[in-house]
């Protein structure tokens, strides 16, 4: 029974994943190699000049991640907020200024593979501090601000789930 849950996680992660825009998937790929550090993002992602500078930013930015995986505040503490959601709201506008995540469920599969299954209840938050940020382009904005839904905004509880599915990337044959 257990690996029937299991399976059926993984295939809805797969279709939630096979859902995001080819420019989704592909920034969500190279920032999974980049935080998670599994393999040489320069030599992997940048085309050009221009994504080797974000490539290398995107490091720089990254490093408040060691943080985010410790132990998260309460939640039903003000505690530790202000320091834990500070930073992800930081490293979350670093994100959604790229221009490469439009939409709220591809932040959260990014970011719950990034830091884990215990940032889920601050997600909702860090996503709308940052995506209001003067940083971002006001029609990116507007854009990332409607696509939170009502139901993610007010969750009730969040699921201790760990992410089975984190995408990678895929060497093409030549035809």
């Amino acid at each position: 029974m257990r690996n029937a849950a299991t399976a059926s996680l993984a295939i809805a992660e797969f279709r939630e994943f096979a859902a995001f825009s080819p420019c989704e998937q592909r920034y969500i790929k190279r920032s999974l190699d980049v935080g998670l550090g599994r393999q040489d993002a320069f030599k992997l992602w940048a085309r050009d000049a221009a994504e080797m500078a974000s490539i290398r930013s995107q490091y720089v930015a990254y490093q408040e991640l060691k943080t985010l995986r410790g132990d998260p505040p309460v939640e039903t503490s003000l505690d530790g907020v202000d320091a834990y959601v500070g930073k992800l709201v930081r490293v979350s506008a670093f994100d959604l200024a790229q221009g490469r995540l439009g939409c709220f469920s591809a932040y959260r599969f990014l970011y719950e593979r990034l830091i884990g299954p215990m940032a889920r209840p601050w997600l909702p938050s860090a996503f709308c501090g940052a995506a209001a940020l003067p940083q971002i382009r006001p029609d990116l904005r507007k854009v990332l601000l409607q696509s939170i839904s009502e139901a993610a905004a007010t969750a009730p509880g969040w699921s201790p789930a760990a992410p089975s599915f984190y995408p990678e990337w895929v060497e093409q044959e030549a035809a």
